[in-house]
């Protein structure tokens, strides 16, 4: 099923001198399973003392319980993470500072992933931060620029309610990856050197509300995808911008939350193009309803479906909500 590159197995070893190294992370997924990946490790527990944090270290496994209390999924439909060996992790990190993978290339083939977990954009390949260990955005498209044929211009729309540092530095200097970071422009991280990475920046004050960044986010997505038409969206999806977030300081309503994946998913359907969300920050326990929520939301609008393969945006339904998108926010009543 996984398009193969000369020299390599289907497994995804490299055959020959030079080629890829060898790895098990692209392991064939039977057609059935939904391109949506989970393991039950990325729930974290330490004695307890998790409840400390303001992270909510739980909140994957609620997401995908909801998800299951709607019958959308069931255990033998999602696709299970496999953990990264350090020759992996040495695509992007040095040996000094590994950790876990959780990542896949579903998006391509089936034109949409969700990674229900992810989205640590404060790391980037030596330096961690903001609660984030490994660089798995940057890891991403760097597996996806080695191993898939046709992979070779991505653009990262970052909406999480803080900058996404890590990837901008990791791509500081590659014209082949196009960044769109909106974030709330009091708040961490703060790294101006790594601003000079974004090629479409949006900075927000406090407190900002549902119709103004719906706007904004509609405005910013279609013209960064004018400008650039990449080869996969890597959709960095923060649920920190939700209205009472003790990290985000900004105000967006629940409503607002799922109609700004379904602004993106349209946007990428719209063009053709493969989409791979990750779910990234989030810190209050109501996030992984709304989380849920949304992929439900996105699945009864048709722009996600088991089958759904990045050929196969021409559903007229689908059409036609994409042409309606603008008049949709101009009469935005949430």
């Amino acid at each position: 099923m996984f398009p193969v590159r000369a020299g390599a197995s289907r497994s995804g070893r490299a055959s020959c001198p030079g080629g890829p190294h060898r790895s098990e992370l692209y392991e064939d997924v039977p057609p059935v399973c939904w391109p949506i990946v989970y393991s039950p490790d990325y729930n974290i527990t330490f004695m307890g003392l998790e409840k400390l944090h303001p992270f909510d270290a739980g909140k994957w496994g609620k997401v995908i319980n909801f998800l299951k209390e709607e019958k959308l999924i069931g255990d033998d439909l999602i696709v299970q993470a496999r953990e990264a060996t350090d020759e992996d992790l040495l695509v992007v990190h040095t040996r000094r500072y590994l950790n876990k993978l959780k990542a896949g290339k579903l998006a391509v083939d089936r034109g949409w992933a969700i990674n229900v977990g992810g989205g640590f954009h404060h790391c980037s390949s030596d330096k961690g931060g903001g609660f984030c260990a490994y660089a798995d955005i940057t890891l991403a498209i760097k597996f996806l620029f080695e191993r898939v044929p046709g992979v070779s211009k991505a653009t990262i729309i970052d909406l999480d309610a803080h900058q996404g540092n890590g990837h901008e530095r990791d791509f500081m200097d590659d014209q082949k990856v196009y960044i769109m970071d909106v974030y709330n422009r009091y708040i961490y991280p703060g790294d101006g050197f790594a601003k000079r990475a974004i090629k479409r920046k949006v900075e927000l004050e406090w407190g900002t509300e549902d119709t103004e960044y719906l706007q904004k986010v509609h405005t910013h997505v279609e013209g960064a995808l004018n400008e650039l038409k990449p080869d996969i969206i890597v959709y960095n999806a923060g649920t920190d911008i939700l209205d009472g977030d003790p990290l985000g300081g900004l105000a967006i309503s629940p409503q607002g939350i799922v109609k700004r994946d379904e602004v993106v998913f349209k946007a990428a359907r719209s063009r053709r193009i493969p989409i791979l969300m990750v779910t990234s920050g989030g810190y209050q326990k109501r996030t992984a309803r709304i989380i849920a929520d949304s992929i439900l939301n996105l699945h009864n609008l048709g722009l996600i479906d088991k089958e759904l393969v990045a050929s196969e945006a021409e559903n007229p339904k689908v059409e036609k909500m994409i042409r309606d998108t603008v008049t949709d926010l101009t009469n935005l009543s949430l």
